[in-house]
């Protein structure tokens, strides 16, 4: 593999981790709109889905009955501690 895409730390990294990496292109990526049991994997999905230009904030909320401030948690979390912290049950872990 070219070295200059792949690092040590790619390889080190879990499936989920790799989804706020990879670059989604089309909307059958995200999960589906009557989404209800958010797991790690649809979250970090919906905020790539964001910051890959597949729809807006308010698009994503509006599809999937988020408040801006709930999507905003997660994107931080991503931000600040990766993917992993997505994980309801370690959520004290980061605050």
């Amino acid at each position: 593999m070219d070295s200059q895409f792949y690092t040590r730390q790619d390889a080190e990294m879990s499936p989920i981790d790799t989804l706020a990496k990879r670059r989604l292109t089309n909307m059958e990526e995200l999960p589906p709109r009557d989404t209800k049991r958010w797991v790690v994997r649809r979250k970090a999905a919906v905020v790539n889905g964001v910051r890959n230009g597949l729809l807006t904030i308010e698009q994503a909320c509006e599809r999937y009955g988020l408040t801006a401030e709930e999507f905003h948690s997660w994107q931080r979390l991503i931000d600040e501690h990766g993917v992993r912290a997505l994980r309801v049950t370690r959520l004290q872990d980061y605050r």
